[in-house]
């Protein structure tokens, strides 16, 4: 197993996934601001700095079959309990690998660090870079432990036309030759459509704890 958080998600992005043994990898968080759990296929890894001994304690005495303790709502509610940390929702976990070329989509840089998506962004990610398309928004940056992160909007007005799928496609050719990870939520399935239609692979699912 590898040894830190970016470790693991590097070879996940290759298609190499932790063992499927019922196991639970405990990591230390690779900032400050992050703190969450990963489920791969019978095995998920906690990244948290909190006492693994507290982890696995508490993963124990879960009422539930073991391979889903780790996203039970009773482990993250005592996770956040612990932890005075606040989570949204379990997202699934999707990677696109990089395409060359540059989007054929007319992008617009944002360059205003005052702008709403900026500042939201900012609040889960590092480097933050917002372009505006015609109906839609499409923001990079770096989340948990470094990894390239994309997210996007298309306004109401212009969907089922095919924009997110093209703004998700024009993600992996900004992505300067690095993987482009994408959490939607699990019951956004018009957002989970759209990244499968644009080449994003599910590789496990997603609760991320943020200081609030």
């Amino acid at each position: 197993m590898a040894e830190t958080l970016r470790d693991i998600l590097d070879a996940a992005a290759r298609g190499v996934f932790p063992p499927a043994d019922g196991g639970t990898t405990i990591v230390p968080q690779p900032s400050p601001r992050d703190a969450g759990v990963l489920a791969f296929t019978a095995h998920s890894v906690v990244f948290t700095d909190e006492d693994p001994d507290w982890v696995r304690a508490t993963l124990a005495v879960v009422d539930c079959d073991g391979l889903a303790a780790t996203m039970n709502a009773r482990f993250h509610a005592a996770f956040m309990e612990r932890t005075g940390r606040g989570t949204d929702t379990i997202d699934v976990m999707t990677v696109g690998s990089p395409l060359p070329g540059g989007p054929s989509l007319a992008l617009t840089e944002i360059v205003d660090p005052g702008h709403p998506r900026v500042v939201s962004s900012r609040r889960r990610r590092d480097d933050v870079r917002v372009w505006a398309a015609d109906g839609g928004v499409l923001v990079l940056g770096r989340g948990i432990a470094g990894r390239l992160e994309v997210a996007v909007e298309v306004a109401e007005a212009v969907r089922h036309r095919g924009l997110g799928r093209r703004l998700a496609v024009a993600a992996r050719q900004l992505s300067g030759g690095e993987p482009v990870w994408a959490q939607v939520s699990a019951g956004n399935a018009r957002s989970l459509r759209a990244f499968q239609a644009a080449g994003y692979r599910p590789v496990g699912s997603e609760a991320l704890f943020l200081t609030r």
